[in-house]
């Protein structure tokens, strides 16, 4: 194995080879070393791994640990106004995403029900239903629009409000403060004032559906009387979280991705048996969900490296689901590629709990698009799309397109 590439200090993030691909940076260093040393910006010697086999043995090894209470661990960009931690975060009731077994078992095993395949394939024909309500909406305005703004924003945000139980009205107050927590160099006084005013919000919320519960998830939660409101309160702000800034980011980066790759639209407006198929490779191709971090609780060997017990370890499910050792061409959008077995819903216990929904709001979401859009197109060049690259979901932060007519 080549170790000519130098060591990053810090994460590579410049998306200097297009807003689709990895950082250069990046990509040579999983052809080099896809577990590869890191020194962070605090001095801590962590790693950083990019190959897909070592991602995957990572992801389903439980001795990287997903608590942030167990060790410090450490950012891998400046944070401004974020002193180096000298001690672990405390641990957030009822946010699972950052807990190990049998805590994380015993929370997300209250989800499972509301999230099953079963589930997902009745709720279909109503998302449909919300795909193409907004769809109307957004036919009667004059282009050029913001496709975010209008279309890839509000439909996953009222699929996530109604199966919550979150009034739609207020999404405008929670999108706000979602969108400020999930700036990557948000000064930490501002980070914790957004969180502090989402969980406010919805620990209210929570305490109401206990009291008086309806028909859906969070009132099902509120009637098990082993969960506090706090834990309550952090479920419905991940759920929350992850329901609306993952879908409404692949709606508006994939669609810009097909407007840049002409043929593979074509390929879509031809044969709409592909769609299943393709929302797969635009989940490997874009994989808006990143970077993720461990924490090894014990010396670990991965990869043909030794990670040491309390390194922090980050990992980028898009260089892996860019490697050319699992994905033939990799770097190539190919609707028509068998992509199944990517990464962007993760490995292991922590898959995506939502995966499902997402598949069916983005099938829904694109096939509306093109089919009542079929003359869209970028209302600017292509390198002036606003990126994400601030962001910790990854996406566009508006999309003017544009249209000659509409189709029912």
């Amino acid at each position: 194995m080549s170790h000519t590439v130098p060591i990053p200090r810090g994460l590579p993030m410049d998306r200097d080879a297009g807003p689709f691909d990895p950082p250069r940076d990046i990509t040579r260093l999983r052809e080099a070393r896809p577990v590869s040393p890191m020194i962070f910006p605090d001095g801590h010697e962590g790693w950083l791994v990019t190959g897909y086999d070592a991602l995957r043995r990572l992801m389903a090894d439980s001795r990287f640990s997903s608590r942030q209470d167990l060790g410090i661990l450490h950012m891998p960009y400046e944070t401004p106004g974020m002193p180096a931690p000298t001690e672990p975060s405390p641990q957030i009731p009822g946010l699972f995403i950052a807990m190990d077994s049998p805590d994380h078992t015993r929370l997300r095993r209250k989800l499972t029900g509301a999230f099953t395949v079963k589930r997902m394939k009745q709720l279909e024909e109503h998302i449909v239903d919300i795909v193409e309500r907004q769809l109307d909406e957004t036919a009667r305005l004059t282009p050029p629009i913001d496709l975010v703004k209008e279309f890839a924003l509000p439909v996953p945000s009222l699929v996530i409000c109604e199966m919550l139980g979150v009034p739609y009205e207020d999404r405008s107050t929670f999108q706000t403060n979602s969108a400020k927590f999930m700036v990557k160099d948000q000064p930490l006084d501002e980070k914790i004032a957004a969180y502090g005013a989402m969980t406010t919000y919805l620990a209210e919320l929570v305490t109401r559906k206990r009291a008086d519960p309806g028909e859906d998830i969070l009132s099902d939660l509120a009637r098990q009387d082993d969960l506090t409101i706090e834990e309550l309160t952090g479920i419905a702000f991940l759920l929350l979280l992850a329901g609306h800034e993952t879908t409404a980011n692949m709606l508006a980066l994939g669609t810009f991705a097909l407007l840049e790759h002409p043929e593979q639209l074509a390929a879509l407006h031809a044969d709409q048996d592909l769609m299943p198929g393709a929302v797969e490779e635009l989940l490997r191709y874009l994989s808006v969900a990143d970077i993720f971090y461990r924490y090894a609780t014990e010396d670990i060997e991965l990869g043909g490296e030794t990670i040491g017990k309390g390194s922090t370890v980050v990992v980028s499910l898009l260089a892996a689901n860019r490697d050319p050792q699992r994905f033939e061409n990799p770097d190539a959008l190919d609707v028509r590629r068998k992509a199944r077995g990517h990464l962007s819903f993760g490995h292991g216990i922590h898959q995506c709990l939502g995966q499902q929904l997402a598949r069916i709001e983005m099938r829904a979401g694109f096939e509306g698009l093109l089919r009542r859009f079929p003359t869209l197109k970028l209302a600017l060049p292509a390198e002036e799309v606003k990126l994400r690259t601030d962001m910790n979901i990854y996406g566009v932060h508006e999309l003017p397109v544009t249209w000659t007519e509409t189709t029912r």
